[in-house]
């Protein structure tokens, strides 16, 4: 609606449309689900048992979505772990050599997730094992090494786990720039993996050639891609991969890999719980660590061309059962990159003949039974004006989850809901001026202001937020209010606030939606100028 809403969508964001929405959300929590007087229960009723819906996954490996399903052979696994004690030490010891040999890397470490293999990565970059350094992270003021270069192309919100140990990021957006970043403080280069970093002056094997002149690592961001033997990234020249174990591989979604150099693989785990420190927190249990290890060794085991077959039978059930609904479209993608390998399937169709929009069919399936999670094609590539649909993912979906995707799918095209917007009406107020907003966060409050200005019942305008002033636009009708303001940091980061209220005299509340970050209340005084 707003040509400044616009969204940049992480690494592990899969196809059009993300995983959240940019406002008013897919996924919402229930605003108090009402549990089971008897308490939580064993069985498929599992979820259920606390007032908790479970859905289909046909959208991706999606953190917020729980990611991926675990294989059998790991959940086997780690219940068998869960029954003995052992020395962690020791064990990961174990698990390294054993990675080792299956990845031929020459060492490998299990971690709290991959954003936490990244983090320890970085602490054995600038610390190298070193307990008297260990303990002063993230206060690296003394540290011979605590400079990171990171190419812009590879800037995400991600990288955060690089910043955490208190480094300073220098970003570099030419190899002339690269050059001039290097110097005595240099203790990593940090490489989002991607189409931007296979190619040109600052592809991973041109990074990695400069920095080994200079003895310096180079740690990959893999987390969404498949696992490759010998790992691509490790031949392209880089000193350490991370990879999130909760996605393709189908490892608990709590672990992660940190794969390369042995030195730098066991210093790494020297930074990590349960050893004492920064990291205490991103603990990983016995469980984790052995269910990790054997969804790589069933990785080396399963049979990804039959897997492949298997997604593309589903997404075939699921186009021969729209096919027989007019106007309704459907088109098979086989993506080749790493990330995120998986084929899917586009749906797409006119929402001013069918009557309804692309999220309207997510947003319905997500709200009714049985409940399904999907992406929104949201037009893009589907040639513009009405154009709108949806997409399938199989990556996560279960043996007869197609046949439930395809016949909801059916029941909603085949005959959409009806939705009708409210009636527009005469603004109750002219909101032109400057509003002093106080936000009440969970456990928070915080001053923010908004300019608007008013015409007819169009608002546009300025909020100025704690640090940062982004654009602003909205409406009014009779006396409900809806504004909308976005910007993205350098990093990839988001903040997306959407405020509805209702105007009252020179005051406006309501709540606050911010999408990932929920919701709060707020309210508004328009400003009183004083005269002289």
């Amino acid at each position: 609606m707003y040509g400044f809403l616009r969204k940049r969508l992480g690494r592990r964001d899969l196809f059009h449309g993300g995983v959240l929405a940019a406002f008013g959300g897919l996924f919402r929590p229930s605003a108090g689900a009402s549990a089971s007087a008897a308490g939580l229960k064993l069985g498929s009723d599992l979820y259920q048992s606390i007032g908790v819906r479970p859905l289909i996954n046909a959208r991706g490996t999606f953190t917020i979505i729980s990611g991926s399903l675990m294989l059998p052979e790991v959940r086997a696994a780690m219940v068998e772990a869960s029954q003995h004690h052992v020395h962690i030490d020791e064990l990961m010891d174990a698990i390294g050599a054993r990675l080792a040999e299956l990845t031929k890397a020459e060492w490998g470490m299990v971690s709290c997730g991959c954003a936490a293999a990244l983090t320890h990565a970085t602490a054995a970059c600038v610390a190298g094992g070193n307990p008297d350094l260990h303990v002063r992270i993230p206060n690296l003021s003394g540290f011979p090494r605590d400079e990171v270069i990171i190419p812009k192309h590879s800037r995400n919100v991600y990288d955060a786990a690089v910043r955490c140990v208190g480094t300073k990021i220098l970003e570099v957006g030419t190899a002339e720039e690269l050059e001039a970043a290097f110097g005595p403080k240099t203790a990593m280069i940090y490489i989002l993996a991607g189409p931007q970093a296979d190619s040109g002056p600052l592809s991973t094997r041109a990074i990695a050639d400069a920095a080994k002149q200079r003895n310096v690592p180079v740690l990959v961001d893999a987390a969404a891609e498949i696992l490759t033997v010998p790992n691509v990234h490790l031949e392209n020249g880089a000193t350490l991969v991370a990879y999130s174990g909760g996605k393709c591989i189908r490892g608990p979604q709590t672990a992660g890999l940190l794969l390369g150099r042995k030195s730098l693989v066991q210093a790494a785990w020297v930074h990590s719980s349960p050893h004492h420190g920064f990291a205490r927190s991103m603990k990983i249990g016995k469980e984790e660590a052995m269910g990790m290890l054997m969804a790589v060794e069933m990785w080396m085991k399963r049979d990804h061309k039959a897997e492949w077959e298997q997604w593309m039978a589903r997404l075939d059930h699921v186009a021969k059962r729209l096919s027989g609904i007019d106007g309704v479209t459907t088109s098979v993608r086989e993506p080749k990159g790493l990330s995120n390998r998986t084929p899917f399937l586009v749906i797409s169709w006119d929402s001013a003949r069918l009557g309804i929009s692309g999220r309207d069919v997510a947003r319905h399936l997500l709200d009714t039974e049985p409940r399904i999670a999907l992406p929104t094609g949201g037009g893009r590539g589907m040639g513009g004006g009405t154009q709108t649909g949806v997409s399938v993912v199989p990556y996560q979906m279960s043996a007869g989850d197609e046949k439930i995707v395809a016949d909801r799918l059916y029941a909603t095209l085949k005959n959409p809901p009806k939705h009708e917007d409210p009636p527009v009406r005469p603004p109750a107020a002219d909101l032109t001026g400057r509003w002093n907003v106080h936000i009440d966060y969970l456990a928070s409050g915080s001053d923010h202001v908004l300019y608007l200005k008013q015409q007819d019942g169009r608002i546009e305008g300025t909020h100025q937020g704690d640090f940062v002033s982004r654009d602003l636009g909205g409406s009014i009708s009779g006396d409900e209010v809806r504004l909308f303001s976005a910007y993205t940091e350098r990093h990839g980061d988001s903040l997306m606030f959407q405020f509805t209220g209702k105007v009252a005299g020179d005051s406006i509340s309501g709540t606050l939606d911010m999408g990932e970050y929920l919701q709060a209340r707020w309210t508004a005084k328009r400003h009183e100028f004083r005269r002289r």
